[in-house]
């Protein structure tokens, strides 16, 4: 049986990068997905492909998720799963140089946007009896020079977003749980340096390289790593998994990768003239 058959799922953000291949793990296991997206022709396609539904969806527009939610359960009954994936890099450089507009935009996307999925994807798991709610944070969110200023306090907040309310929805049988990606060469990150979207595909080889060396697990970081983690929270397999912060990030934030502290104490050697 596969882990998600009969099981209606929801995922903004869904035509390109983690949300692309969460859609095409999801619907390898039996869901039935609705893809979330403000990329039409991406979205579009890759509909057309998997026989799954399309709808635009800003996410900082609180009737355009309330309308993919009611399109969720007009068209299959019901909500199993909401995955809060939706995401910008947002506003990039030092802190004075960001606007307040490219502040507000930042949060607008990617913590208004979680708040909107998950308070209309609320009543209608609570209705049924059960369901998990999935948002997608950073590692980021818990180390500092991961990301962009706004970006890095957005997904902090997600985090504590996440747990907060998993503590509310919890005592409905609704699990409210949140996936925290190390380096994953998405095209959000091509495009967030100013690459046009018509090449942002075109350049992830030279992203995932670049990433190869990042954390102690020597390989790039993959957008299917990321939908595997989704797709345990997405299961029955998490039942009892709730208010959790799922980090996914080949170790990146362990601490300092052992052949650089090696490198370190050979320093330290030459310093001193000793064996340490």
């Amino acid at each position: 049986m596969r882990r998600l058959d009969g099981k209606v799922v929801i995922i903004t953000g869904g035509a390109s990068g983690i949300g692309e291949a969460s859609v095409r793990l999801f619907v390898e296991e039996g869901a039935k997905v609705v893809v979330a997206d403000i990329q039409d022709e991406k979205g579009g396609r890759i509909a057309s492909e998997l026989g799954v539904r399309y709808l635009h969806t800003d996410v900082t527009r609180e009737e355009d998720v309330q309308a993919a939610v009611d399109v969720a359960v007009s068209e299959y009954g019901r909500l199993d799963c909401m995955f809060n994936n939706a995401g910008i890099a947002g506003a990039v450089g030092p802190i004075e140089s960001v606007t307040v507009d490219a502040f507000d935009k930042t949060l607008a996307v990617l913590l208004r946007g979680v708040f909107l999925g998950i308070k209309h994807a609320a009543p209608v798991m609570k209705r049924q009896g059960g369901g998990s709610i999935i948002n997608t944070a950073s590692v980021a969110a818990i180390r500092t020079g991961y990301g962009n200023h706004v970006y890095s306090a957005a997904k902090a907040g997600v985090i504590q977003l996440t747990k907060s309310v998993a503590m509310e929805l919890g005592e409905s049988n609704v699990r409210v749980n949140c996936v925290l990606p190390g380096f994953i060469p998405t095209p959000m990150i091509v495009k967030a340096r100013g690459v046009p979207v018509e090449e942002a595909d075109g350049k992830m080889g030279v992203i995932i390289e670049a990433f190869k060396e990042a954390q102690p697990i020597r390989r790039a970081g993959l957008p299917e790593d990321i939908a595997k983690a989704a797709l345990w929270l997405a299961s029955d397999d998490s039942g009892f998994v709730n208010g959790h912060a799922l980090v996914v990030d080949g170790g990146v934030t362990g601490g300092r990768m052992w052949s650089d502290y090696q490198i370190a104490i050979e320093g330290l050697e030459k310093v001193l003239g000793v064996k340490v």
